[in-house]
């Protein structure tokens, strides 16, 4: 019993505490049972919550938890200082702090080594550790403070209270962003956990985990990572259909943590916003941003590119403004060519979208396309969104320009059937993965009234045969999240 607990308080970098795995679920339930005998202790709860996040996030990222608590504390009592004197200045060493810690774990050898070849220099890369999920608890921070200053938010009242805001583990490490203006209403109100909110929240974690450690992790190890480990090795219909399944690979993985993270919270009394909403089903460029990681979207929509002067200084301006937002987009996901290649073409698809819809087709924001129209938008989107992802999943343009050419030049049709019959059950979930993601909104609120009305024991019978089904495929190893490197 002692070196189980010694293991548990142990920070073991292989085996990162995340929701998919039986570990969590097992602390969580205990977490749960504390969490609601102090339902009426309001300052022991947040004081819990908060321990219990740092904890999570110690197990994730080992002792970088101090980032966290870095983060906080000079957020916190510079918004304090913000509110009183209106200062730019306290605004710019915020600003400064944040960026800077996360310029120096992301960006420090991407720079470094543009700045040795400039030279002429041999540079190695340090060994820098990337903290899980420091660019969602520093975004978040941010816009903390940016809304303080700005006038639209009051500081939070204690110290503790924004401790708990910017550690609340559901969603620490991978988002959703959640804002402060709409999570700090929440932190002090009594528990409430309706029926309505109970279904919805194991629902949302029965379909996240089913979606993340069924398919997603599935399709990646049986076929998608040895497709993108070596392209060159496979035929162009190999590298088509496996840059489909890291299309919804990427989905699945994504969406089903924020699903899961929504549904935790709502399992403890709190209201996150939706972070997806099918995004494959957009049918233009522009509304696939407003699908996609939505949380994310809309802060740099917030944050960057209305700081830029948004749509307010004339078109031209505002084509380059968007250039410019997705160009530090993809630099946010990582300091590789490669990102900001994947960025610069959302950013010229957006600014292209826009000039056509408002000069060639002279059509409103309110306009939506109907029926044959609406179905090839929405391929044509997919497609471009698909063919991005290339750039966005290999390290290097060597890799994604011989994915390319393979796909181009050494094609190889005749292989089509050879190959489905070899994966079946990879192209059986990535069929799955994708009619699912075609069905009406109403078939989702429908499945969420109906485990309303079977109330506890039906969520619990869905939530087993998703963990059963979880055990039947995962592999030996755990499968982190892809945005943890983010």
């Amino acid at each position: 019993m002692r070196d189980r607990i010694i293991d548990l308080l142990t920070y073991h970098p292989d085996e990162p505490l995340i929701f998919s795995t039986g570990l969590f679920l097992v602390l969580f339930l205990g977490f749960t049972f504390i969490y609601m005998l102090l339902q009426r202790r309001l300052y022991l709860r947040l004081l819990f919550v908060t321990a219990f996040s740092y904890y999570f996030y110690y197990k994730s990222s080992g002792f970088y938890f101090g980032l966290l608590a870095v983060v906080t504390l000079s957020d916190y009592f510079l918004a304090k200082g913000i509110a009183r004197w209106h200062s730019r200045w306290l605004v710019t060493l915020s600003l400064m702090i944040d960026l800077g810690l996360l310029g120096y774990f992301k960006y420090t050898n991407f720079f470094a080594g543009m700045w040795a070849q400039m030279v002429g220099g041999n540079f190695q890369p340090w060994d820098i550790f990337l903290p899980v999920g420091i660019s969602f608890f520093t975004f978040q921070s941010m816009s903390y403070v940016i809304d303080v200053y700005r006038g639209d938010l009051k500081p939070l009242p204690s110290l503790l209270d924004y401790a708990f805001y910017v550690s609340f583990f559901p969603q620490l490490v991978a988002g959703p962003i959640v804002r402060a203006r709409d999570f700090a209403p929440q932190i002090r109100k009594p528990i409430e956990v309706t029926s309505a909110m109970f279904a919805r929240g194991c629902y949302f974690i029965a379909i996240g985990l089913f979606k993340k450690a069924v398919i997603s992790d599935y399709i990646s190890l049986n076929f998608v990572d040895r497709i993108f480990d070596n392209p060159s090795l496979y035929s162009g219909v190999e590298n088509l259909l496996g840059v489909y399944g890291y299309t919804l690979q990427i989905y699945c993985d994504f969406s089903g943590y924020s699903d899961m993270a929504i549904g935790i919270a709502l399992l403890l009394g709190f209201r996150f916003p939706l972070n997806f909403n099918a995004p494959y089903r957009s049918e233009s460029i522009t509304d696939f941003w407003r699908r996609w990681h939505i949380s994310l979207s809309s802060w740099i929509r917030d944050y960057i590119y209305i700081s830029l002067g948004g749509n307010r200084r004339g078109k031209v301006r505002q084509y380059v403004n968007l250039i410019i937002t997705m160009l530090l987009g993809g630099l946010w996901h990582g300091a590789s060519l490669n990102f900001i290649a994947w960025g610069g073409m959302h950013g010229v698809a957006l600014a292209v979208h826009k000039w056509t819809r408002e000069h060639l087709f002279h059509h409103d924001k309110s306009y939506r396309s109907r029926g044959l129209r609406c179905f090839f938008a929405a391929l044509i989107t997919f497609h471009f969104v698909a063919f991005c992802w290339i750039f966005f999943r290999n390290h290097t343009f060597e890799a994604s320009w011989t994915m390319l050419s393979q796909i181009a030049l050494d094609f190889h049709p005749e292989l089509f059937l050879q190959v489905v019959s070899g994966y079946w059950i990879v192209f059986a979930m990535m069929a799955f993965g994708y009619l699912t993601h075609l069905i009406p909104d109403s078939w989702q609120e429908g499945c969420i009234r109906i485990l309303e009305r079977g109330s506890v024991v039906l969520c619990a019978l869905v939530i087993a045969a998703v963990i059963y089904l979880v055990i039947q495929v995962k592999s030996s190893e755990i499968q982190p999240f892809i945005y943890f490197q983010f």
